[in-house]
């Protein structure tokens, strides 16, 4: 079995603690949050790439470093915030439009990675 990288952790610890009443409709958590951090990770290389761009011209390497860590760190909060950081069901400052809100999002990818699992 494949070990579970820091997203997936993460997510579970998250989970667990948020909305312990989704995270125990999860039948195999343990390959659930493997592959749900696999997918986070491989979002936020490609999120990463995308926002670092090409190689400036002139561009020192100092600058370049800061460049490529800007990128991972935006790619990251915006990734996290998306895949792994779900709504507390109790915070009355979600918007619960049925197809529109935060939570809906969360469950469709839920049900995304439910669906691919079996």
């Amino acid at each position: 079995m494949r070990a579970m990288n820091r997203y997936g952790t993460q997510a579970m610890r998250h989970w667990q603690q948020t909305d312990p009443a989704r995270y125990q409709q999860i039948p195999n958590p343990e390959t659930f949050f493997t592959e749900l951090g696999e997918q986070v990770e491989s979002e936020i290389q490609a999120l990463a790439d995308a926002l670092a761009g090409p190689d400036r011209p002139g561009e020192t390497y100092m600058e370049k470093v800061g460049r490529l860590n800007m990128a991972r760190f935006n790619a990251e909060s915006d990734i996290l915030r998306e895949m792994v950081l779900i709504p507390d069901p109790d915070d009355p400052e979600i918007d619960e439009r049925p197809e529109t809100g935060l939570a809906a999002e969360s469950d469709r990818a839920i049900q995304r990675l439910m669906d691919e699992e079996n």
